[in-house]
């Protein structure tokens, strides 16, 4: 995707987002450099456990992980969905180079830039492991990996960016994704699971504001890049969970009267009107368990940290 067509998307989605009712915007749009910046800085923060409960999985099981993705033949290919900085891949992948030397790894995402310095850390951390990255559409991409390649293959989808979706959108995705799927192959992804809702609440509202301030980028964002002229102290960042939904879901509020103008459009906000941004969903067993059978998987393991926070869910193509 060329950089006017990435813009000219971003434009047609905020100006659609911002005159629905309820206003919206997408959450995909947090991840410019700065945003991806802040975002590393809430995956270190205390209140932000999901990184440190995979990363725990991934540190102290990576060797039972990787036996069962060798399970059903001695070689594997590794497929890796927006594979952000690859911190946590590459404690597995360590794991399935040792033993099996053979074994390539293709990361899959939209940022050339993200992809770029990924690939220069793999090339430092794991030089003996073949990479083939890949920038575009994840199902098309794997359309065409499936078709090159008879080898069986993991794709992997981690840090609970499925939670991301909602309960259609994962349902087509994971369907999406078993049609791009051999009958050898196997899904790995990441649950974050549901808890003490006063856990999962201060993981979107830490104390120390990173998140707010991840959050109110994106009206930043606007303003750079689509010409707008939101005044980033008339909004606040506000999270709450609904444990009946198992939904943490996130809004930037207006704390006033305002007109904002965006690329050349103008768009009123009432007072405490709130523009919706992210959900966070958090999982059950059996929400993991339903979705594997209604998409045609079966679940080979499920792997968990120490206090159950988070799952890590092996599925394979009945």
């Amino acid at each position: 995707m060329s950089n006017g067509e990435s813009r000219s998307a971003f434009e047609r989605d905020v100006l659609a987002g911002l005159s629905a009712k309820p206003k919206h915007l997408s959450s995909k749009y947090f991840y410019d450099d700065e945003g991806s910046r802040l975002f590393q800085k809430i995956m270190a923060l205390p209140e932000y456990y999901l990184t440190a409960c995979e990363t725990e999985i991934f540190t102290e099981q990576a060797g039972e992980i990787v036996s069962r993705l060798l399970a059903e033949g001695n070689t594997i290919d590794i497929v890796e969905l927006g594979a952000g900085d690859g911190v946590k891949t590459a404690l597995l992948l360590k794991e399935v180079v040792a033993k099996d030397p053979s074994a390539k790894y293709t990361p899959i995402d939209i940022s050339e830039v993200a992809m770029a310095e990924l690939v220069e850390n793999f090339r430092l951390k794991l030089p003996q492991l073949t990479i083939e990255p890949k920038v575009g559409d994840y199902f098309t991409i794997l359309d065409e990996v499936r078709k090159s390649s008879q080898r069986r293959k993991a794709v992997l989808f981690l840090g609970s960016n499925i939670g991301n979706f909602d309960a259609e959108r994962t349902a087509l995705f994971f369907s999406s994704l078993r049609a791009v799927m051999n009958e050898g192959d196997l899904l790995f992804i990441g649950f974050d699971l549901q808890k003490d809702p006063r856990v999962i609440h201060r993981a979107y509202d830490d104390a120390a504001g990173v998140t707010a301030r991840f959050n109110l980028n994106l009206l930043e964002r606007i303003n750079r890049e689509l010409g707008g002229n939101f005044s980033i102290d008339n909004f606040l960042h506000y999270a709450n969970y609904r444990p009946i939904e198992g939904s943490a879901r996130s809004y930037l509020i207006s704390s006033t009267k305002q007109k904002v103008e965006v690329a050349g459009r103008e768009f009123t906000f009432e007072p405490w009107e709130p523009i919706f941004t992210e959900i966070s969903q958090k999982y059950t067993l059996a929400m993991i368990e339903r979705y594997a059978a209604d998409a045609g998987f079966g679940i080979m393991n499920n792997f968990f940290d120490r206090r159950c926070y988070y799952c890590n869910s092996l599925w394979r193509p009945k």
